[in-house]
């Protein structure tokens, strides 16, 4: 056992191992293996990230999950890999040639696929490096992307399957399109921002003069297009406006007015402008009345020809301007309203989108989301917190037909080709050379690719080799676990399960844990313009990833947001420290010790002892328990107690004389502190797997890693009651001690004289005789036990332990001047406290004007103040 440095510095630590975990394959899992399998696959972050808070904290969660099943006897794998994320990447890239002036449209498509994949290769395993820094424990071995060749087979595979089985389409269809993007957007890729906006009440004259009917809109610049208004059929405001005509403004031409019953009769004016073209519900509408569907708004946001060649080529938003403004000179704006609504946006340019009809791929999706509802109620795969099903079902229930099909070059290009001279269609796994209908060789293949989502969806059996039937998807298929978090829900995990479902006839995984957002330390969600946003790279530099791992895992609470503040990671980087100085304590004391042959079954283990293997196994069975149960806060609060409130802070105190011989049992405290201390650092190593490494290593050096040790199991035969509870006697009654001496200024080194009154703790008494000598040591007293009054001293401070009366004895106490001034010193700033507090609390601005929350807080303190004065105050008395 080599020297241990005085203080633990993790940078370099880290460094070694990291480099050494992957370098001798130590994550690797085995296609075939007697045991018991266990799998995750990591969310494939995109191949554009680096790594942020949130990949921290589900990336942590992952890892503690492998290393905890590797170490408990599973074959495990976790399989990684980077997700090509279309609309990202080809941002990304156009950004950097445009910084050179080059367009990709002027390179054409070719070439700049070929950038992007140059983009790739240089910069795109970015954030792969960052999750090794973090000791992600990924078969790193088996690593893939979206878009390498083998999980490009299974993208055409799947794409036509579902086309021969008519459940992949084309249909002229509103979507959603981003005008600075230049592609459709499903439902779930647009973000919903509610802003200020106003309501337009325009007037729509009738065509025969005979009056004229006022709508509302928030989007002025789409009625160009409009080619019907509808009412509802039962509004008697309007019955006998039905089937006449009214005259558009602007555009001047004649359209209908038509009853529907989709229009809200309390909205507006309970008049609808219907414009087939710009609106998805208006569309269903033209759909039901055949209207004419007129496309005034064009796929770059610029308004088209048919809006007339005064606002052709105008920006949309300058047209509204425009627009307001002639209907207000015309006479025709009759009020305008302020009216706050929800405006989607694009989820990666955050543009605004355009409803917009056109020619687009599909996924037929009700069959496919039915047996995926099933495997969800009949418990197949489980959410973890439940609660999570209920969002699960509400949107499979609504589902509507998937657009798979995106309008840029960066992604997979949809394997569909047409035959320039007789029309035919053609969809192949295969590139075809010819047309099947009439042998032409004149075939162009579709220009969209496919929605990243298509090629995600199919991840939990693609990486692992499908369609060919693989000894990987016998081993590992259905995976065991994913964990993700509740804004994919939709994404990704219902697509995997309907995919996988429909694949693999089975579901791709069998438990959801979803976790929680981490916030700022104000509860406040991370953002860039906020500027809260922390960095967990430069976290980790300052801290160590070790410490960072811990805190994310102790407040990873189901089902409650993380606030995360600076000062919990250095609590936790405090922690690593702490376990750092307990291990160097031990080298130091065990030195040539033969781990090998630890043993703890032996008659000459005393009270300490025993107590603290007791707490190390049911801490070991806190932790499994915790883990098994997805609650890795339980796990992580568990383990801290143990360590730094038990072993560190009272057990390694208990033992300092037996080891240096100043007491007998050296021996037995020498194997108990061996062997607490090499099952500590395989019970802790899942969340801190860098400290424990290099501490397992000193103590057995040259053995395995850790990352093969076996995980503890609890021994039941080693959970003593008794030892525990006289040891919880110890503890509190030495605390007492402690927190007096404290109090009343009284220096450590000063002994004590002390009284145990046992007269209100019956039973009491032979356990305090017997451990009189650990008391008497730990607290610095000289005491005695008493079961009466008698022996009670007149001048004293008393505390109380599981009814037993402590009294500590102030006469002869030297240095009573100097306490004394320590003790109104103290008082002074209690009572400053109060004043403030009294003061504040009086003033009813303040207390009606506050959150009730910050109002309870200081009443609380001030409460605390008011405690600590009067305590204070008897213990000068006492002087």
């Amino acid at each position: 056992m080599s020297d241990l440095a005085k203080s633990y510095e993790p940078a370099e630590v880290e460094k070694k191992w990291r480099e050494q975990w992957v370098r001798s394959g130590a994550f690797h899992a085995r296609d075939t293996s007697p045991l018991p399998p266990y799998c995750i696959v990591i969310p494939p972050p995109n191949v554009t990230g680096v790594l942020h808070i949130g990949h921290a904290l589900n990336n942590t969660l992952q890892d503690i999950l492998m290393r905890y099943k590797r170490m408990d006897g599973y074959n495990a794998l976790w399989m990684p890999g980077t997700d090509h994320a279309g609309i990202a990447t080809q941002n990304v890239v156009e950004r950097q040639l445009a910084s050179q002036n080059i367009d990709r449209r002027s390179m054409g498509r070719e070439k700049f696929v070929e950038k992007v994949w140059e983009w790739k290769a240089q910069s795109g395993g970015a954030i792969v490096e960052q999750l090794k820094t973090m000791g992600a424990s990924c078969d790193w071995e088996r690593e893939r992307f979206t878009m390498d060749e083998g999980l490009s087979r299974a993208v055409r595979e799947v794409f036509v399957r579902l086309y021969d089985e008519g459940l992949i389409y084309q249909g002229e269809y509103m979507i959603n399109w981003c005008p600075r993007c230049h592609t459709a957007l499903s439902d779930l890729e647009v973000e919903h921002d509610e802003r200020d906006g106003h309501l337009w009440h325009i007037r729509y004259p009738l065509a025969d003069g005979s009056g004229a009917l006022t709508i509302a809109t928030t989007r002025p610049e789409t009625m160009l297009g409009d080619t019907a208004v509808a009412v509802h059929p039962e509004d008697e405001r309007y019955q006998s406006f039905i089937g006449k005509s009214v005259t558009l403004p602007i555009m001047q031409r004649p359209i209908p007015v038509i009853a529907d019953d989709y229009v809200a009769r309390e909205f507006g004016s309970g008049a609808l402008k219907i414009t087939p073209a710009h609106d998805p519900n208006d569309f269903v509408i033209g759909e039901r009345h055949g209207l004419e569907v007129i496309k005034v708004i064009a796929d770059d946001g610029t308004m088209a020809g048919a809006a007339g060649p005064h606002y052709s080529g105008m920006d949309r938003f300058h047209a509204r301007t425009d627009i307001v403004k002639k209907l207000e000179a015309d006479g025709l704006l009759e009020k305008v309203e302020p009216h706050r609504h929800a405006v989607g946006t694009c989820y990666r340019c955050h543009t605004v989108i355009e409803p917009n009809v056109s020619k687009q791929w599909f996924v037929k999706i009700a069959p496919l989301a039915e047996p995926a509802i099933k495997a969800v109620e009949d418990g197949r795969v489980r959410f973890v917190p439940k609660n999570w099903e209920n969002t699960y079902f509400e949107w499979m229930r609504n589902i509507r037909d998937w657009c798979i099909s995106r309008q840029i070059w960066w992604g997979h290009r949809i394997p569909a080709w047409t035959c320039m001279e007789c029309g035919q269609m053609t969809v192949a796994r295969q590139d075809p050379t010819q047309c099947p209908q009439c042998n032409s060789a004149k075939l162009e293949q579709e220009t969209d690719v496919l929605d990243t989502w298509f090629s995600s969806a199919l991840w939990p059996f693609s990486t692992m080799g499908w369609p060919d039937k693989t000894e990987a998807l016998k081993t590992f298929y259905p995976t065991s676990t994913l964990v993700t978090s509740f804004d994919i829900i939709f994404f990704w995990v219902a697509r995997m399960i309907m995919m996988g479902l429909k694949f693999m006839d089975d579901v791709p995984f069998r438990d959801v844990y979803i976790h929680a957002l981490v916030r700022d330390a104000e509860g406040q969600k991370m953002s860039k313009t906020k500027g809260n946003v922390v960095d967990p790279l430069e976290v980790m530099s300052r801290f160590g990833s070790d410490a960072l791992r811990m805190t994310l895992t102790a407040l990873a609470a189901q089902g409650r947001d993380i606030k995360l503040a600076d000062e919990r990671i250095e609590g936790y980087r405090n922690f690593t420290n702490k376990l750092w100085n307990a291990s160097r304590f031990a080298l130091i004391n065990l030195p040539q010790f033969d781990f090998s042959k630890t043993t703890v079954d032996r008659d000459d283990l005393d009270m300490a002892d025993k107590w603290i293997l007791s707490r190390m196994n049911r801490t070991i069975d806190a932790t499994r328990t915790a883990l098994d149960g997805y609650r890795f806060n339980e796990a992580a609060a568990a383990m801290y107690q143990f360590i730094w409130g038990e072993l560190c802070d009272w057990y390694v105190e208990m033992i300092k004389p037996r080891l240096s011989g100043e007491e007998p049992g050296g021996d037995a405290a020498r194997n108990t502190l061996a062997h607490v201390m090499e099952t500590t650092l395989r019970l802790l190593s899942p969340v801190m797997p860098f400290i424990t490494e290099e501490l397992w290593q000193r103590f057995k050096p040259g053995g395995d890693s850790i990352v093969h040790a076996s995980y503890p199991k609890v021994d039941t035969a080693r959970i003593d009651e008794e030892a525990e509870l006289e040891m919880r006697l110890v503890m509190e009654v030495t605390t007492v001690v402690r927190n007096i001496r404290g109090e009343l200024g009284v220096k450590p080194s000063q002994l004590l004289k002390v009284v145990l009154n046992t007269a209100g703790a019956q039973g009491l008494e032979s356990t305090l005789s017997r451990q009189a000598p650990f008391i008497n040591k730990l607290a610095r007293i000289d005491s005695r036990i008493s079961t009466g009054q008698g022996d009670i001293p007149e001048n004293k401070v008393v505390g109380v332990a599981q009814g037993v009366e402590v009294y500590v004895d102030l006469s002869g106490l030297a240095g009573e001047d100097e306490r004394r001034a320590k003790l109104e010193k103290e008082l002074a700033k209690v009572e400053k406290e109060i004043n403030f507090f009294s003061k504040k609390l009086m003033n009813r601005g303040y207390v009606d004007g506050a959150p009730a929350a910050v109002v309870a807080k200081d009443r609380e303190k001030l409460e605390g103040y008011k405690a600590d004065a009067m305590k204070l105050r008897e213990h000068l008395k006492g002087i």
